[in-house]
């Protein structure tokens, strides 16, 4: 058994999450996404969030601000994801979960904030040495 890890001050603790997601319905998807822009933007009309949100990375990054996620699993799904999630069509926001995971790092010799305007060459690679739980 892990000894358990006691929070430090200065202890720099990063989580790196990975959501995977299936397009459904692409109209739902949209619709959703510009539903949150408008949520997020007070007095933003439809033609707006139409304009602001037009693709796949608009859409996402909206659902992201406005939930923090794109999809969650189903109500009482509590397992992993099984293939039998790749076809749930009848979401509202026309996105069927595929699975996720998130992994803890701990003590990153850099915090992101650190590189400024000019991230590493992969933000996600891990660090020689970093211990992982999660």
């Amino acid at each position: 058994m892990d000894e358990p890890m006691v929070p430090a001050a200065g202890m720099v603790v990063s989580v790196r999450t990975r959501q995977d997601v299936v397009i459904a319905d692409p109209e739902r998807f949209l619709a959703a996404a510009r539903a949150a822009y408008r949520e997020l933007t007070p007095g933003a009309t439809e033609e707006t969030a139409a304009e602001q949100v037009r693709d796949v990375r608009d859409a996402v990054f909206a659902l992201l601000e406005r939930f923090g996620r794109l999809a969650a699993g189903p109500p009482g799904h509590t397992g992993p994801p099984g293939p039998e999630l790749l076809h749930d069509l009848d979401r509202p926001n026309g996105l069927s979960p595929a699975g996720e995971i998130t992994q803890l790092v701990f003590d990153d010799p850099q915090v992101l904030q650190g590189y400024g305007c000019f991230l590493p060459e992969d933000p996600f690679a891990l660090p020689p040495g970093t211990g992982i739980g999660g």
